[in-house]
């Protein structure tokens, strides 16, 4: 039997009935190879020991018996190893089975390692993840006698594999009207298809798809309409798309679903997955909009998820699929089902118990020359420096560092150190440098799993959860600000503000990012964690409540950085249920603002900005703002027929459900505003809308409310601009009419316009 080395990168991985797995690789001479290999995997069963061995008897009577051994494993809620039953099988995709028939026989027994995805099995038994470029000994029937990782999961630059990425883009959504053409695009080549009845488009797909063989299919709606409506096209097996790589394989289908996740319903439309090649769709990608494909890759690389399962998927999955590496890799059962509950409490030690993230409330007004420093991943880093895990008792920041870290602040070290050094490397890169963005893209993926990481701690269904850690985080991120909060102080700054991981600073003389860098050495010298300078703002505005102008409100802010970058907190541009004309105008307010060399340059800003709104509300009037940017998108909490009064979201949800399309609770419904009983107008009504019908009153409200946020730092009110707006400045007090009168007193740190 002949042996061959190759290497390769892994671009997927799955099960095979008859072999174990199946293992695409793209060797370096760019081939694409399908590879086997054998897999056996276990699962085990604790509890009483004569029900054990009953489970023995009965698993040892089945037709194809597993194989059996009493072992001794770890519980990481145990002190001391548990006996088990592991219960072996040769081929993952049998294991599914038997457990479901073992777990109906014998419903009082404890299960471990019974659900856990075969990629996430192959990565602690073999180190390998999505992309790990891979050293082969394969023999002459394609199986893989020896796999050896050559690159790391935290490796900053790994060698890029030479991906064949296909994109189709649609020219219109599937829920409102049917598409009728796509555009294809490979590398330079770009095709637009008329999508045609019948056979022919599906034709041109299968023959480009021929043609080029992707690694990685990218679409618009391809999860909900367009791979269907390929695939259906097609009469005839042997015209069948080839839309898997693998033609042994049918493609897989995930239905939707709605589920409850930290506070809100979310839904998850269905998926297509393919087999050897990845399909990604990325209307319904997860943060697709943050970090697109390269954020995806990195998802993958360091959860091991499959590239198609880490693209859809929360980032609590990925934390989660890594926390169970980190098991596996060490020894430690995966329960089934979470076991551990919440210790009772009195309403006293639950008051003491979690305080939450520390919020120090800002002045309200527009500061000048304000920094703002930020802990690089507060939460993460409190739970690897403090040795916060379910089985360990945290320490405190004045303890030395943990000899033996457990299971969460293992996961957690290397995936902060390399966000760590993706951040630290991205500003030494030119603009022009494509590197740049791949970094902060990769960078970003990164954020989103390590923000989720301490919610997971909490969650109630997580398999390495427990709620007093997940209060210990919390504990150590309020010390950790108070501790730079003092030490601020002690270099004479003022404090503005705290928000859980967050301070702005300010001190006469200090404008430079050397000015602030003896607070950030004393900060961290104070707390252990690792601290930046954000950026210095030539102002920055804390806004208060709206509903009460003497509160103030921690995270609704704006603020212009000395480099003219614009960063806002709060405010209507940043929700996705605004209208985009409401946020652009808004946007563009600020950035009208952000013009002003200094803060004492603002007032002969606010002409222009009423001009600009002015402007904005004539276009309202005069029908010129497109329909599509007075969208609104609101989420349902629940069946639209479950609310006791109707959103204005449930409304339009009804119609749609009056008009034959179903409505899930998570899903985002798309409404305008219009004139009538109704009140609102479904996007995805199949009738189309006169513009006549736009409520313009509704839509005005909405901007003006969203103007002033920007306008409240300089006194006018919501009534005041509507008389502005209307040109009726008869009762406008006189400052407001005296633009250009310099009124600002030098000096103050807070600027009452």
């Amino acid at each position: 039997m002949g042996m061959a080395e190759v290497n390769g990168w892994l671009l997927d991985l799955y099960e095979d009935p008859d072999r174990g797995l199946k293992l695409w690789f793209i060797l370096e001479d760019e081939r694409r190879v399908c590879l086997y290999q054998s897999f056996p995997v276990c699962f085990y069963a604790a509890g009483a020991a004569h029900r054990l061995r009953a489970l023995w008897r009965w698993l040892s009577s089945l037709p194809d018996f597993p194989a059996l051994a009493r072992e001794e494993r770890r519980d990481l809620f145990t002190p001391d190893p548990i006996p088990v039953l592991a219960v072996r099988v040769e081929k993952p995709s049998a294991l599914r089975e038997l457990f479901q028939k073992t777990e109906q026989a014998f419903p009082d027994l404890t299960y471990y390692d019974a659900d856990v995805q075969v990629q996430l099995r192959h990565a602690a038994r073999y180190g390998t993840f999505p992309l790990a470029f891979c050293q082969l000994t394969t023999d002459s029937s394609e199986s893989i006698r020896q796999i050896e990782v050559l690159t790391s999961r935290w490796e900053i630059d790994p060698a890029p594999p030479p991906l064949r990425v296909m994109e189709i883009d649609l020219d219109s959504d599937p829920a409102k009207t049917a598409p009728t053409v796509m555009t294809v695009r490979f590398r330079a080549e770009c095709r637009r298809l008329p999508i045609l009845p019948g056979e022919t488009t599906a034709y041109w797909v299968k023959t480009l798809l021929k043609q080029h063989d992707p690694d990685i299919l990218v679409t618009d709606f391809g999860d909900t309409w367009l791979l269907d409506h390929l695939a259906e096209s097609v009469h005839h097996d042997h015209e069948k798309l080839p839309l898997n790589r693998d033609a042994a394989c049918p493609v897989t289908h995930i239905r939707e679903k709605s589920y409850f996740s930290y506070g809100q319903i979310v839904y998850r439309g269905r998926q297509v997955h393919l087999h050897g090649r990845v399909h990604i769709d990325r209307q319904n990608a997860m943060i697709w909009s943050d970090y697109g494909l390269e954020g995806i890759l990195e998802t993958a690389r360091v959860t091991a998820l499959p590239i198609q399962t880490a693209a859809r998927v929360s980032p609590g999955t990925g934390i989660s699929g890594m926390q169970m590496i980190t098991a596996l890799q060490n020894g430690i059962l995966i329960p089934w089902h979470k076991q551990q509950v919440e210790q009772p409490k009195t309403m006293l030690d639950l008051i003491h118990a979690d305080f939450g993230g520390l919020v120090y409330q800002p002045t309200v007004g527009l500061h000048r020359d304000v920094a703002e420093i930020d802990f690089v991943s507060l939460y993460p880093s409190v739970m690897v420096r403090c040795n916060i895990s379910p089985e360990k008792s945290p320490l405190s920041l004045s303890d030395p560092p943990p000899a033996q870290p457990g299971l969460i602040p293992q996961t957690l070290a290397p995936l902060l150190l390399k966000r760590v050094e993706l951040k630290t490397r991205t500003p030494g890169f030119p603009g022009w440098d494509p590197r740049r963005k791949e970094y902060k893209a990769r960078s970003s993926a990164l954020k989103w799993l390590l923000v989720v990481c301490f919610g997971y701690l909490g969650y109630k269904n997580a398999r390495f959860g427990r709620i007093e850690s997940h209060e210990a985080v919390t504990a150590g991120g309020r010390e950790a600000l108070l501790r730079a909060k003092e030490a601020a102080e002690d270099l004479d700054f003022r404090v503005l503000h705290l928000f859980v991981d967050c301070l702005w600073v300010q001190k006469a003389g200090c404008i430079q990012g050397e000015d602030f860098q003896a607070l950030i050495e004393e900060v961290n010298a104070r707390t252990g964690l690792h601290i930046a300078l954000d950026g210095i703002y030539r102002w920055v505005v804390f806004l208060p409540s709206r509903l009460d102008e003497r509160v103030p409100v921690g995270n609704r802010y704006f603020g212009v950085y000395q480099d003219g970058t614009i960063k806002v907190r709060g405010l209507d541009a940043r929700r996705r249920d605004t209208p985009p004309w409401v946020a652009q105008t808004q946007m563009a307010l600020i950035e009208h603002l952000a013009q002003a060399p200094d803060a004492d340059q603002l007032p002969g800003c606010l002409p222009g900005m009423l001009d600009l709104l002015r402007r904005e509300l004539r276009r309202l009037r005069a029908g010129q703002v497109p329909l599509e940017d007075l969208l609104m998108a609101q989420r349902l909490s629940r069946s639209p027929e479950k609310y006791a009064t109707p959103s204005p979201a449930a409304r339009a949800a009804l119609q749609l459900q009056a008009a034959g399309k179903g409505v899930q609770p998570g899903q985002r419904v798309r409404f305008w505003y219009v004139l009538g009983k109704q009140s609102v107008w479904a996007w995805e009504l199949p009738n189309f809308l006169p513009p006549c019908r736009i409520d313009v009153a509704k839509y005005r409200q909405l901007l003006l409310r969203a103007a002033e946020s920007v306008f409240q730092p300089f006194g006018i009110s919501a009534q005041e601009m509507d008389l502005l707006m209307d040109g009726n400045t008869a009762s406008i007090p006189l400052p407001f009419m005296e633009f250009q009168k310099p009124w600002l007193v030098p000096g103050p740190s807070v600027i009452h316009f």
